[in-house]
This record gives structure tokens, C-alpha cells and sequence, in this order.
């Protein structure tokens, strides 16, 4: 039973994410960006408190995001109606 639960220890350690956060910008409506690059999984936090996660994101677009002048006007042209989402 010790193996057993040391390998389960194991298999939960190796599903952890990991999650890049990026908060240095200012925003009227996302509080916070974040992206897993092994899942292209990108998070967005609104201040509103409502939490999405947009599937198959490519680093690129991440990357493009964090410089854009608005990051707000960049999830609404690129990012919304591009890409599978769900509420989390």
C-alpha cells in the first residue's frame, strides 16, 4: 500500500501546471493573464472575478499579448472567438 500511495504522490506532482503569470499592465477589465506553455492553456481573470481558460493558445499569441498597447482590445481581436474556451 506504501508503493501504491507513493505513486499516486508521484502521478500528481507530474500533472502539476505550470502556470506563467503576467500582471504588469493595467486594465478596465482583466485583472490578471496567465499561460501554461506544455498545455497552450492561457487564463484570463477579469475583475469581475470570472475566470476562462482559452485551449490551444500558442506561445506566440501569449507573447503577443503581454506587449500588446491594450491587453484588453488584443483578447477581444485575437484571442475571443479564435479559440475553444470554457469558464472556469
Amino acid at each position: 500500500k506504501i508503493r501504491s500511495f507513493r505513486n499516486q504522490r508521484k502521478k500528481k506532482k507530474e500533472n502539476k501546471m505550470a502556470w506563467e503569470d503576467f500582471d504588469g499592465f493595467q486594465s478596465s477589465n482583466i485583472a490578471l493573464l496567465k499561460y501554461e506553455v506544455e498545455t497552450w492553456t492561457l487564463e484570463v481573470t477579469f475583475h469581475g472575478g470570472g475566470i476562462y481558460h482559452y485551449f490551444d493558445v500558442p506561445a506566440e499569441i501569449w507573447n503577443d499579448l503581454k506587449t500588446a498597447e491594450s491587453q484588453g482590445k488584443y483578447l477581444n481581436s485575437n484571442i475571443k472567438g479564435h479559440f475553444r474556451y470554457a469558464k472556469v
